[in-house]
């Protein structure tokens, strides 16, 4: 028989969180079935009327389980098949319906502090380590936390079949980060949210708790985000720099906008301070880290490209930043 790991986000406020539950098949089904669960208990239905339908979007073997198993993520529906309120990923499909002859590409950057109990892994009691510098890409024992459980699912993650592009280590200690990408919309926010449930899963063996706050530690730390590189078929292209600058005004125009839907917490993160640009203004620049849109300098140099999108934060919902994302700059 075969283990199937159905997986969906629900509809916690203000910050969605993974679900899963597990069904058994025959073997060899590749073709899952439409399944359901109890709205009520997920903040996606009233009690009197709580059945919403998972209609699964996307499968990889599940490195964890191993042998006959896989992981389904799924769309959340309602009773009648059509998308759930809390069904993002839906409007992620519509814009890429609109704007999809744009060959739009991604990359997210996701950065994330594990915890062992109330404080980061690493962390003294009632104290704090010394002060961040020598733990972003450290090596050993007194300055990197947590590396085994970083390996372990970077090797989850290349087992399922994710897009993953690497790992580091972060500028706070115990605080991580990987990549995935480049792909499409749908096919990097389907990984990153495969890659998040790999996470918090092995987590779970080390009695390791993975938080994606964007300020896990107040004061002189560096918060979390997902920076997202973002093309289009024009960016990419001999003479793309053009398409680069010109998605600038476009971007700063909606900059209101993007900020309310690129994490919880956002202001505790982009105050100017620690790599990141006060999230009341909007500025870019070539290789400023400082700045809401950084511009790599190979790019400069190549004139064609990428740019990345240093607002959005390590909690956010990557189908809404893709989407919001693309109708900025495509729209």
């Amino acid at each position: 028989m075969l283990k199937a790991e159905y997986i969906w986000i629900d509809g916690t406020v203000p910050t969605p969180r993974l679900r899963s539950k597990t069904r058994v098949l025959p073997d060899g089904t590749t073709e899952f079935p439409l399944w359901s669960f109890d709205g009520s208990s997920t903040n996606q239905a009233d009690g009197h009327d709580s059945d919403c339908g998972l209609k699964p979007v996307f499968s990889c073997p599940d490195p964890i389980r191993g042998g006959n198993a896989v992981l389904v993520l799924c769309e959340v529906t309602n009773a009648d098949g059509t998308p759930h309120a809390t069904n993002t990923r839906a409007g992620l499909r519509k814009a890429i319906e609109a704007h999809g002859s744009e060959e739009p590409w991604f990359g997210i950057e996701q950065e994330y502090t594990m915890f062992e109990g109330a404080r980061p892994l690493g962390w003294p009691e009632g104290g704090y380590p010394a002060p961040q510098g020598p733990f972003y890409c450290g090596v050993g024992a007194d300055e990197v936390f947590g590396r085994e459980i970083a390996e372990e699912h970077l090797s989850a993650c290349i087992d399922a079949g994710l897009l993953v592009y690497g790992v580091n280590a972060e500028v706070m200690p115990g605080q991580w980060e990987f990549q995935i990408g480049t792909g499409g919309p749908l096919e990097v926010s389907d990984h990153l949210h495969i890659a998040r449930y790999l996470l918090y899963r092995i987590g779970e063996d080390y009695g390791v708790s993975m938080t994606l706050d964007p300020k896990p530690v107040k004061g002189d730390w560096n918060g979390a985000g997902a920076h997202t590189n973002f093309s289009t078929k024009a960016m990419r292209e001999a003479g793309g720099m053009d398409a680069i600058m010109a998605a600038m005004p476009k971007l700063e125009a909606r900059h209101d906008l993007h900020i309310e839907h690129y994490g919880a917490g956002i202001e505790q993160r982009l105050t100017g301070l620690h790599e990141t640009c006060s999230y009341r203004e909007f500025k870019y620049g070539e290789s400023d880290r400082g700045a809401s849109i950084r511009i790599p300098l190979a790019v400069r140099d190549q004139g064609y490209g990428y740019f990345e999108d240093r607002r959005p934060c390590a909690n956010i919902d990557p189908y809404v930043v893709c989407r919001l994302i693309i109708e900025s700059v495509c729209g």
